[in-house]
């Protein structure tokens, strides 16, 4: 009798709503000062393997177990939001010219290159669609966004996504100003600014958050020897702490490179877990997720 009002209970919060889905509750996780899981995110996807930001990365980064696909937007000229890094398509598509150039009907007619450059069968994903494909199965953190910033939060509460999401704000700025631009941001809504920690105010820029409960600090650093950094892990306490293992001039040297090809991974990403990050974005997730769950920071 006692297993099945258990069960009955489980039913009905799940048909009421109040169950997270995983990503949801990882998301809730990063708030939590004591938490010591690492969550990884896949800059652009699995941009190696597939066309950067596509749906085929997205496939892959849950396949993979990946927690987070970062992404980047545009908005086309008939005001769809897609997934494109540049401003232009000529990198990354068969086409040319301006995303704004293009209608989204004609954009879908070009077809996405490769890492390589070379023209593969797929297309540029709508926000939408990775939106559909995503929920309950990874969160999203939405890069270059901040230009569209009201209909990327329209199409987060469409979606049912809100809970599962990471909205990058303008980088090295106080919330003050960005509430002047964009509005109170909703208690909901998970934010991240990107902050220059050689800046002399960049404690203020930070401090400047505490008042949004769910911030995260994407902390951006050129040289380890900033004097900022020895308590960086302090910020734990109010936010999530967020640094790119991407290229060393974000980390002061504690690059994927070092990690991978010199396979110096204590060095690399274990000094960024010393430093109480507990998210890592990074261009090699397969390599990450593996050293993480040899220290028992990822499941």
């Amino acid at each position: 009798m006692k297993t099945i009002i258990i069960q009955l209970f489980m039913a009905l919060i799940a048909l009421t709503g109040f169950a997270q889905s995983k990503p949801e509750a990882s998301l809730k996780e990063v708030f939590n000062p004591k938490g010591k899981t690492v969550l990884v995110t896949a800059h652009r996807g699995d941009w190696r393997n597939t066309p950067e930001n596509s749906i085929q990365a997205l496939k892959n980064c849950i396949a993979m177990g990946v927690d987070i696909m970062e992404l980047d937007l545009k908005k086309t000229k008939d005001g769809h939001l897609v997934i494109m890094h540049d401003q232009t398509i000529d990198r990354t598509t068969t086409g040319k010219g301006n995303v704004s150039d293009y209608n989204l009907a004609e954009l879908k007619a070009f077809f996405l290159r490769s890492g390589s450059g070379h023209p593969t069968k797929h297309h540029v994903p709508t926000f939408t669609e990775i939106l559909a494909l995503a929920k309950d199965k990874i969160i999203i953190d939405v890069d270059k966004g901040y230009d569209y910033y009201p209909q990327v939060i329209k199409e987060l509460r469409e979606q049912g996504m809100i809970g599962q999401a990471i909205v990058n704000v303008k980088g090295s700025t106080p919330l003050s100003v960005i509430e002047q631009e964009v509005g109170k941001i909703e208690e909901d809504i998970t934010i991240m600014p990107v902050v220059d920690m050689k800046r002399t105010d960049a404690s203020d820029i930070i401090a400047s958050y505490k008042s949004h409960q769910k911030t995260i600090i994407q902390a951006n650093f050129s040289t380890d020897t900033l004097a900022v950094l020895k308590n960086i892990g302090n910020l734990r306490i109010n936010y999530g702490l967020w640094i790119n293992s991407l290229w060393p001039e974000q980390n002061g040297g504690h690059d994927d490179d070092m990690a991978v090809e010199e396979n110096k991974k204590d060095e690399s990403w274990g000094w960024l877990v010393n430093h109480k990050a507990n998210l890592i974005q990074t261009d090699r997730p397969k390599e990450l997720l593996q050293y993480l769950r040899t220290k028992n920071l990822h499941k």
